[in-house]
């Protein structure tokens, strides 16, 4: 496919659905007979052996493309925005706020969230809030083992990872408050350390600096680019967690990912007419491979793969030729030029791509493309 690809200057324009393909060729299919119709030509008909011989000659200029055995696929194309996973608010207790990271900043594991009272508050990583002081005598429980999983993790060792807050534990403690200057007590009262599933990415803040602490501090999201989509309801049923997806970011790069996410709840949002409210089924897409740098909140285009068929026979959408009935033909180029008109089925439409699967034709053939 690869002279096709530099004969049509690249991959063809995208559709919605395979059906505004089959339409659009259709019409095309029709103007290109008409074109010849008004040229004093007609394209040949079938014969009693079933070979289409003689097809007219082309009112456009034209050349060949090969039938190829590939994968074809059918996708659905939708808008989507660029975001990041997650959406976590930073609670704080205590003292007065006087240190807060830079928006777009990253927290990571044992860094400073912020500063009360001049003090650091680090980020540990876990999916249960800090909801009690940590201390020897405390009563064991999931909490405990949330944090000596952080302590080994930035490589304080002397304990078991366990529920229980034991002498070792104790120990480790004290040796990780001595490296970040803090009081050396062993113990971490409520408000000392906040608990997150992971990297916090700053996105703005809900306190100033100054104010006293009792409450939200500043909020943000995880650090891994995902697209939101805001999918029509009626598209729903036919996409399904784990779908393969290609996503064109704004500089015309591409990013393959996977649905991650389906809601099984659709959601209102304003119309365009304040009282007319419109309903989507919000879903997520994760990318796969090196992340790219963007822009929050960038659109992005996204499609989404429904349908996959392996190792069929195909060729460029554009050779199609729409016949009555809603059939349709290809033209083969053979030795010397001589050119026939040959009937064939069709399968998948590969929008991405710009082929079809077809049946009728053998592989290897050549079929005529327009040029250009």
């Amino acid at each position: 496919m690869a002279e096709r690809a530099e004969r049509r200057g690249g991959r063809p324009g995208r559709a919605v659905l395979a059906g505004a393909a089959v339409l659009a060729l259709a019409g095309g299919g029709l103007a290109v007979a008409d074109g010849i119709r008004r040229a004093g030509r007609t394209p040949a008909s079938a014969s009693s052996s079933g070979d289409a011989q003689g097809a007219a000659v082309p009112a456009v200029p034209t050349g060949t493309a090969a039938v190829e055995r590939t994968d074809v696929t059918q996708s659905v194309q939708i808008n989507g925005t660029l975001t990041y996973d997650g959406a976590f608010t930073v609670q704080g207790t205590g003292g007065r706020l006087t240190r807060l990271p830079a928006p777009g900043s990253v927290v990571r594991r044992g860094r400073a969230v912020y500063e009360a009272d001049g003090r650091k508050v680090p980020l540990l990583y876990g999916p249960r809030p800090a909801w009690r002081p940590f201390a020897l005598g405390m009563t064991d429980g999931p909490d405990v083992r949330q944090l000596e999983r952080n302590l080994r993790a930035l490589g304080y060792t002397g304990f078991t990872v366990d529920s229980h807050y034991d002498l070792g534990t104790y120990y480790a403690v004290r040796r990780w408050q001595h490296h970040l200057r803090l009081p050396v007590t062993g113990s971490l009262s409520l408000g000392q350390v906040v608990f997150l599933p992971g990297p916090l990415r700053v996105t703005a803040y809900d306190a100033a600096l100054g104010a006293a602490i009792g409450g939200p501090v500043l909020h943000g999201t995880g650090e891994t680019p995902v697209v939101s989509v805001r999918l029509d309801p009626s598209m729903a049923p036919g996409i399904r967690k784990g779908d393969r997806v290609t996503v064109t970011l704004p500089d015309g790069r591409e990013r393959r990912g996977r649905v991650s996410e389906v809601s099984d709840v659709a959601q209102a949002s304003q119309g365009p007419d304040e009282q007319q409210q419109q309903s989507y089924v919000p879903i997520t897409v994760h990318l796969t491979g090196k992340q790219p740098r963007v822009l929050d909140q960038a659109m992005v285009q996204v499609a989404i793969t429904t349908e996959r068929h392996r190792d069929v026979l195909a060729v460029p959408i554009v050779a199609l030729l729409a016949r009555p009935g809603g059939a349709f033909s290809v033209v083969t180029v053979g030795a010397g030029g001589h050119r026939t008109e040959v009937p064939v089925e069709t399968g998948l439409f590969d929008e991405v791509s710009g082929v079809v699967e077809v049946t009728g034709v053998a592989e290897g053939a050549r079929v005529e493309v327009p040029e250009g």
